[in-house]
């Protein structure tokens, strides 16, 4: 097994056994639920706004281990952040797990976001990886207050 690999597989556990942030939100102003209906993943992201800046963010749910640690990572990374940045992030995600394994994405600032990478060998989790920010960016854009990976 790759190094790589063996990191993949920490990670993701360790997140999945102890989500970031995995709790309801009080302060939040902003939040939307995902739900992914072919394996039953369900989350929702709370987001603390304060103008443009993500001052704090949390999530609930259920589902895989790759869905809870992508959410858990998620929350980490993005508090503190801008909209903008946070639209790029997800951006640079999806294109790491939807695109070509050869490119390279580390300019992208993704961090520890990258351990996701290996989730790209398993399509058919690609949607449990992103299910928690497509949520967060329904909540960011209140545009909708449930998504679907479907």
């Amino acid at each position: 097994m790759s190094e790589l690999t063996e990191l993949y597989q920490e990670v993701i556990l360790d997140h999945n056994r102890r989500p970031r942030n995995f709790a309801k939100l009080e302060s939040a102003n902003r939040m939307a639920e995902g739900i992914n209906p072919l394996c039953g993943d369900q989350v929702v992201v709370y987001l603390q706004l304060d103008g443009d800046r993500i001052v704090d963010m949390s999530f609930q749910g259920y589902g895989c281990a790759i869905a809870k640690a992508s959410a858990s990572l998620m929350t980490e990374q993005l508090k503190g952040k801008s909209r903008a940045d946070a639209d790029q992030l997800f951006a640079a995600l999806h294109a790491l797990l939807t695109g070509d394994p050869s490119v390279d994405l580390s300019e992208d600032g993704l961090g520890k976001l990258e351990v996701l990478a290996g989730v790209r060998e398993f399509p058919i989790r690609v949607k449990c990886a992103t299910l928690a920010w497509h949520a967060m960016r329904a909540a960011l854009r209140q545009d909708r207050p449930q998504v679907s990976t479907e």
